[in-house]
């Protein structure tokens, strides 16, 4: 499936827009769903962060010796928080909230608090269309505690929105999307 990845506005009828009084950084990403793909948020979530691309790590561990010294949790300390509550994370990303058509997961931390969603809607398709059409918007929100916070987020704005866009094209070109339970 080549899948086009577009920015999008942040859906309206997303949880995640209220996630903050005030936000420092708020994007969305759209990727289509091919159909008979799964509509369950969290399948959908743990599939897109299970294809990052394949520079992530070395940029990962780059930031985790930078923000060290900081005190700001590292992606290691994330991925082994309490692996006994496996189904409470996804990736590095814990689980705020689960809606039929939401997932919210992120993290706090001292210098900034984010969340990301992964939110399915339905795509406006031509009457003729036998079959229903959704995509993934996955958003993301920061909040921004003070001025490491904000330096911060200044620092990885751009490459977060690579993440994002690379993450998203990969899972869509491994093109083995979680597939719909059949209707009883």
């Amino acid at each position: 499936m080549n899948a086009s990845i577009a920015s999008v506005d942040l859906p309206a009828d997303s949880r995640i827009r209220s996630a903050y009084r005030t936000t420092h950084l708020a994007d969305a990403f759209c990727v289509p769903l091919p159909p008979g793909t799964s509509t369950d948020p969290e399948a959908l979530a743990r599939y897109l962060f299970a294809h990052p691309a394949p520079w992530l790590d070395g940029l990962m561990a780059v930031r985790d010796a930078l923000v060290t010294g900081f005190g700001i949790k590292t992606s290691g300390q994330l991925r082994g928080a309490d692996p006994a509550r496996h189904d409470e994370r996804i990736s590095i990303f814990k689980i705020y909230e689960r809606h039929a058509d939401e997932i919210i997961m992120g993290e706090d931390d001292k210098h900034l608090d984010f969340r990301v969603s992964v939110f399915v809607r339905r795509q406006n398709t031509p009457a003729s269309s036998a079959e229903p059409t959704h995509e993934a918007v996955v958003t993301t929100v920061v909040h921004c505690h003070n001025l490491l916070g904000r330096t911060y987020l200044a620092l990885i704005t751009p490459f977060h929105k690579l993440v994002v866009r690379a993450g998203l094209r990969r899972a869509a070109a491994a093109n083995d999307w979680p597939r719909a339970r059949p209707a009883r």
